[in-house]
């Protein structure tokens, strides 16, 4: 796996990018110099910031420059040795600059919020959202959240008399009896890019999903909505009966 001084992460480059929104590809020395010191306080890899030269001002200018080669707007070439995540970040978010800023913005107010040992955690089944790693996983540690997990739980089962998933109706204690009676997850549903430090997370924030449905949802960028995943079953399940018919 590159390192981040080698290779950009999308959190640097969603960075990054605002920056060349905001101020174009020339921003002057102030801007770049504050992006750089925000780059080196990513708590992803944060050995990597004792190198001086580690996502320098100067680097921070060749990125911009990496993007003017891939933006169609532009009538010169600038840099065009950047990487494939460039033009991958770039035509994620440059149809919506005001989307990137917002997502931008919640990077920067989130770095303290996350320390490096959760920031590195990964899961082979989940892919981190378009926002960035520091972002899916600061969502994920609030999905993990037990305290949460168990007031949802019981108020749903209070207010229906049973937990299901919310995609599939998978109740695990109809289908599975005492051993899966009170099995199931929660995915928080805040979009990414509004996620704000020390944030409440309240139990309507909160669904209940049956682990395959929540592994689908997380399993490829954009990820899906839960109503999206719901559609995905019934489409499934409309084909089985015909099929069967």
């Amino acid at each position: 796996m590159p390192t981040r001084a080698r290779a950009w992460l999308p959190d640097e480059l969603i960075l990054a990018l605002d920056l060349y929104f905001q101020k174009g590809p020339n921003p002057g020395a102030d801007a770049a110099q504050e992006l750089s010191e925000v780059l080196r306080s990513i708590p992803i890899e944060p050995e990597q910031a004792e190198d001086p030269k580690f996502r320098s001002p100067q680097s921070v200018t060749y990125k911009l420059q990496n993007f003017v080669a891939v933006d169609p707007s532009r009538p010169t070439q600038g840099f065009s040795h950047g990487g494939r995540l460039d033009e991958e970040i770039f035509k994620r978010f440059s149809e919506d600059p005001n989307e990137l800023h917002e997502v931008a913005m919640a990077i920067r107010a989130n770095l303290g919020s996350i320390s490096p040992e959760e920031a590195e955690e990964n899961e082979e089944s989940v892919e981190d959202a378009k926002e960035g790693r520091l972002l899916t996983r600061i969502h994920r540690k609030r999905e993990r959240s037990t305290k949460l997990r168990r007031a949802k739980k019981k108020r749903v089962e209070k207010e229906t008399g049973r937990l299901a998933c919310e995609a599939c109706d998978l109740d695990f204690g109809e289908s599975y009896g005492a051993r899966g009676k009170g099995f199931i997850e929660c995915h928080h549903i805040v979009p990414l890019h509004t996620l704000k430090p020390n944030q409440r997370t309240k139990l309507d924030d909160l669904a209940l999903l049956c682990p395959n449905c929540h592994r689908v949802l997380h399993m490829r960028k954009p990820w899906l909505t839960v109503e999206a995943v719901r559609g995905l079953v019934e489409r499934h399940d409309d084909a089985a009966s015909k099929v069967r018919e």
